[in-house]
């Protein structure tokens, strides 16, 4: 592509960016694709945001209006025009900004729409003003997501945590006829004495102990607060795949001001996600009370509770409670965010007093998870490991 071109396409691309006001000061002549794709992107952008009520409500004369059908071609404009990720983020914006929610209980709609964590979140949400019509095909979006997410963690946190759950299976005072020679030898080549040609077993390692006795408890705690929407798709996710481990134990509570047990939901995420009720408000010492009864065996549970930590509830209670399963053994970790977006709001001063108390808190991509709760099976510190991590 020489220069020339190659200087037109950067002024097409800035065209399309700018919008029609550009036309003057840029001088670039759209071709019909590129001009279509210029239509796309006005109806979203170039109105201010869309509101039931007040500014924006009823004085465009462009846009996608609230017609269906309008809808249903511009979602396949988009398609036709724009990669997926840019989809996405553009059915993202129509919703936010042109009050098009109500519009995704159509299912002849909502089949056109990509599918994506953002859009389950935004399904989650209108679950309980969902028409029967329209809950199968709502459902089948669900499972696309969800089959997606699977297939992406599924594999690494039976990795993670099953290798985990080994190493915190093996004593190292193990009695003479519970050493395991193979491990003992392989952990202790560093004390090699070529004099000698022996090794010095600074450390012994013993065989597993059974399955039934060295089992790790896993408590999840989902805020479904509407800021933690994209967090709750993951969180159930990750919990179904944590209870088909036969090694461990999984409990799953959702909570906002009320808290609702999904355990026995917790083999199907599709389900489980069905069975929250975003926004509203948040009692998560509520919750952490509910929490702390579940638990039976303080040193071998993990409890994950995963909110931004704004709490409508009893702030000094939730502290003294979390504190307390702490002081039992309870390895509490606080996720502030479980989701691919960029730092989550959060209450910073609530965060910083866990951290006082020894509770790490802090946010967490997907992919990263099923290592990190490796490392808290394993009796690791999180907060150096992920500095470690980023470190490298």
């Amino acid at each position: 592509m020489s220069s020339v071109d190659e200087s037109e396409e950067r002024l097409t691309r800035w065209r399309l960016l700018l919008g029609e006001p550009a036309d003057q000061g840029l001088g670039v002549e759209l071709g019909e694709e590129e001009a279509e794709m210029d239509a796309t992107l006005a109806a979203l952008y170039e109105q201010p945001p869309r509101r039931p009520d007040g500014p924006g409500a009823g004085d465009r004369t462009a846009g996608l209006g609230a017609s269906a059908p309008q809808v249903a071609r511009w979602l396949g404009d988009i398609r036709t025009y724009f990669p997926t990720s840019v989809v996405q983020v553009m059915q993202r914006d129509a919703i936010d900004r042109l009050n098009l929610t109500s519009l995704l209980l159509e299912p002849e709609l909502l089949s056109t729409v990509q599918p994506d964590v953002h859009l389950v979140a935004t399904l989650v949400g209108l679950n309980s003003v969902m028409p029967e019509t329209t809950r199968e095909t709502a459902r089948a979006v669900v499972a696309e997501v969800v089959a997606e997410i699977e297939r992406r963690i599924t594999e690494r946190t039976r990795s993670a945590v099953g290798g985990a759950v080994n190493r915190a299976a093996r004593t190292r005072r193990p009695r003479t006829a519970d050493i395991d020679w193979l491990a003992t030898i392989g952990r202790n080549l560093d004390h090699y004495l070529p004099e000698q040609r022996t090794i010095v077993p600074e450390r012994l390692v013993g065989h597993a102990r059974s399955t039934k006795s060295l089992a790790c408890d896993v408590v999840v705690a989902i805020d479904q607060s509407s800021s933690m929407a994209e967090s709750v798709v993951y969180a159930s996710v990750f919990a179904a795949v944590l209870g088909s481990l036969r090694t461990l134990k999984t409990s799953l509570v959702a909570f906002d001001t009320e808290v609702v047990d999904l355990t026995e939901l917790v083999d199907d995420p599709v389900d489980v996600l069905f069975g929250c009720q975003l926004g509203g408000g948040t009692d998560i010492n509520r919750a952490v009370a509910y929490c702390a009864e579940l638990i039976t065996r303080p040193t071998e549970t993990v409890f994950l509770l995963i909110t931004d930590l704004y709490e409508g509830g009893d702030g000094e209670d939730l502290m003294r409670r979390l504190a307390a399963l702490h002081r039992a053994g309870v390895r509490v970790v606080v996720l502030l965010a479980l989701s691919d977006a960029g730092a989550p709001a959060y209450d910073h001063d609530r965060a910083a007093l866990l951290a006082e108390i020894g509770i790490p808190a802090f946010a967490c991509t997907p992919d990263v998870f099923p290592d990190l709760l490796g490392v808290v099976i394993d009796r690791g510190d999180p907060v150096r490991w992920l500095a470690e991590r980023a470190g490298g």
